[in-house]
């Protein structure tokens, strides 16, 4: 099938073709309210959101998450109150804790005390009872009230009032750990000793104390990481700035020269792109091939296995030959893509031409973004604050924590009656300690729910801000397409206009379309949930049923984004509801499939070549600035523990930039297409039926105007 065929039949299958109505001038402005009962249930929506948000920030309390919290549920060094001073955690006995790990979500069946520095020496609570000098010192890490010169020290350890032992230890997340280390021949040291007395008459290892903190090791390196991190972007971040300075100038540049010279720039993108993954795969053929002979160099990825220096994996030659097979994938790729499509890319480069005059003539599109990004910006900040709050909404929950065995263990209590119970009588060891955050009332009950409905008013919101931006872009874009003389018939202000009849005719369209893509990510998040969950079971069935789901809800999420983005356009010009703007958009595209296939998919990838173009530039540039093989400003760049650091934030910041603009591009080139779509079956190119595109689109086309009244812009 040509893509000059005639138009199609009106019986066609998939519906009748656009008949032609002399009236039609573009976007109509006569239009009525859409989906109402969808506008209505969405801003009941946003109410209830509101509810919940208010409802989160009278009962949470962030503080959960910044401050550790003591046995008596307390936070250590929150500011303006009795323990502003003492900001760690210590434990009494630390080997009853499984591991750091969970010190950071539960609590150990320990007594808990909020101090203002951790031990520094390992000390016996006998050692400090008999040695006066010592027991100020050991005093401060003991619930308040102890008095060593009436009690006997027995008494204070019946009684939980001290631990029986101090030891050396570090603030880690706030909390004491032990400070191990290794010496030479591997043997555990804990402040130069191997050996200690518990103070109850044994002596312990520091092995144990390993074994109940050895599962912190992969939390200690990421902690240490992250350190690495934060350094590098405090001593890089004006540099980053300046790199996504450059991204933004040179994606201005690229679509100001696209406005004069898209032909050009299109054939010297596709070019460039080549040229740059080239040298891409040069570069690393140069690196793996340095690196023949030297030592370590032939280790491969899986005997080193995960390491916190990423540096190091750049000194084997295994990851730079991954890197060249990756990039050479990628240019065969993009070459077989522009033999087999070469026909086809110049009635997309005509295509970008028109956009590009569309652009030029409504140049407020590309700041349109920016109030998008904006909106987006406000919708995340509310879900995270309100996710914060309700996440730390819950009471404290006390439980009896013994030693020994009793019927009352786990049970919960309350500390200020527990004293008077008969637990105290039955479990001479029991405590009544804070056990977690969590309750019994309703809201407690139902603190789920307000997760789920928070999450899903976020998908819901955002999808909606999304969808106005479309529908907006969509309506300026139209307005250019179907002004006969181009740019007189081009109203004014066609953003503002196109803006306001989205808000006043068509919130409840956005509202429906949006309520059905944030149902299906709902569910895929609800799919990852229950595969995180299904991670250690040993089903694979499950798991294969699970896989399965997970890819046809993603293809379904694709489907709907593509399905929308079209019905949006079809809102925007005709006004019409939602469901019959779909199924006109979806028809319309299946009565020219051919073209839907091979010229739509043909502009964005050759719109996705300008993105990978401008990333690639700046992401070079980047790597030879932050890695220092620029001798001239070698001493400028600053010193970094990873310099991919950098270089990965400006990569991704340069993508998503050079994306902001395109988008509009990408907008309007659908846009365009689907009006040129509804130009070639409304009309003829008779003097009473004309086509409104352009001379460069009716010459590629073979058609043109009987009149040649249409003007070239």
């Amino acid at each position: 099938m040509e893509l000059n065929e005639k138009n199609p039949t009106p019986d066609s299958k998939y519906g009748e073709a656009r008949k032609f109505d002399p009236t039609f001038k573009g976007p109509i402005h006569n239009r009525g309210c859409t989906d109402v009962f969808c506008c209505i249930l969405f801003i009941l929506a946003i109410l209830g959101y509101f509810a919940v948000g208010i409802l989160a920030w009278s009962q949470g309390d962030p503080r959960k998450v910044i401050y550790p919290t003591d046995s008596r549920g307390q936070f250590c060094g929150q500011a303006g109150t009795p323990l502003e001073k003492k900001p760690l955690l210590f434990y009494f006995n630390i080997l009853k804790c499984a591991s750091p790990l969970t010190l950071l979500e539960f609590q150990c069946p320990t007594t808990q005390l909020c101090v203002e520095s951790c031990p520094t020496k390992h000390m016996t609570l006998l050692k400090a009872y008999l040695n006066k000098g010592e027991q100020e010192y050991y005093k401060q890490f003991c619930k308040e009230g102890v008095d060593f010169s009436k009690m006997s020290a027995p008494e204070i350890l019946r009684d939980g009032l001290c631990p029986s032992m101090l030891m050396s230890s570090k603030p880690f997340t706030r909390r004491c750990l032990p400070a191990l280390s290794t010496m030479k021949g591997g043997v555990v040291v804990i402040g130069n000793e191997t050996i200690f007395d518990n103070g109850e008459g044994e002596r312990v290892n520091a092995t144990d104390f390993l074994d109940a903190s050895k599962k912190s090791n992969v939390v200690v390196e990421a902690r240490q990481v992250a350190m690495r991190i934060f350094e590098d972007y405090t001593v890089s971040w004006y540099w980053i700035l300046i790199g996504l300075v450059i991204a933004m100038v040179v994606s201005l540049i690229f679509i100001v020269l696209l406005r004069y010279l898209a032909g050009i720039m299109i054939w010297v993108m596709i070019v460039m792109v080549i040229l740059v993954i080239g040298y891409g795969i040069f570069h690393c053929a140069m690196e793996y091939r340095n690196l023949k002979g030297e030592p370590g160099s032939d280790v491969t990825i899986r005997d080193l296995g995960l390491q916190t220096d990423f540096s190091v994996y750049l000194q084997i030659r295994q990851t730079w030959l991954a890197f060249m097979i990756i990039l050479s994938i990628v240019e065969v790729v993009v070459i077989l893509l522009l033999i087999f499509l070469r026909k086809r890319v110049l009635i997309a480069i005509a295509l970008i031409k028109e956009a590009s005059r569309a652009v030029g003539h409504v140049m407020s599109s590309l700041f349109y973004p920016l109030l998008t990004f904006a909106l987006l910006a406000l919708v995340i900040a509310y879900w995270a604050i309100t996710a914060v709050f309700l996440s730390t909404s819950n009471d404290q929950v006390y439980k009896v924590f013994n030693t020994t065995e009793c019927e009352y263990s786990r049970d919960t209590c309350k500390p200020e009656t527990f004293n008077t119970t008969n637990i105290t009588a039955q479990c001479p060891d029991a405590e009544c300690l804070f056990a977690f955050y969590g309750g019994e009332t309703y809201y407690h009950k139902y603190l789920i729910l307000f997760q789920f409905y928070n999450v899903f008013l976020f998908f819901w919101c955002a999808n909606f801000v999304t969808a106005l931006g479309q529908v907006t872009l969509a309506g300026a874009f139209a307005s250019y397409y179907w002004a006969f003389k181009k740019p007189d018939d081009i109203p004014a202000n066609p953003i503002c206009s196109s803006l306001g009849r989205a808000l006043r005719y068509h919130t409840g369209s956005l509202a429906f379309g949006s309520l059905i893509l944030s149902l299906v990510q709902v569910i895929r998040v609800l799919l990852e949930y229950l595969d995180q969950k299904l991670k250690a079971a040993q089903n694979r069935f499950a798991k294969f049923l699970l896989s399965c789901l997970k890819c046809c809800f993603w293809c379904l999420e694709k489907c709907i984004k593509f399905l929308n983005r079209n019905a949006y356009i079809m809102v925007a010009i005709y006004g019409k509801s939602f469901c019959t703007s779909a199924r006109d958009a979806f028809f319309l595209l299946m009565r020219n499939i051919i073209r839907v296939a091979v010229l739509d998919k043909v502009t964005d990838f050759l719109l996705f070549l300008g993105k990978l173009l401008i990333v690639g530039i700046v992401g070079i540039c980047s790597f030879f600035f932050f890695s220092g093989r620029i001798k001239a400003v070698e001493q400028t760049a600053p010193s970094l523990n990873y310099y991919w650091v950098p270089i990965l934030t400006v990569v991704v910041g340069s993508y998503l930039i050079a994306h902001g603009f395109f988008s509009v591009y990408a907008m309007c080139v659908d846009t365009l297409f689907l009006c040129f779509l509804e130009d070639l079956e409304r009309n003829d190119g008779t003097a009473e039926r004309p086509y409104f595109m352009s001379q460069n689109l009716l010459t590629i086309l073979k058609k043109s105007n009987e009149d040649q009244a249409k003007t070239v812009d």
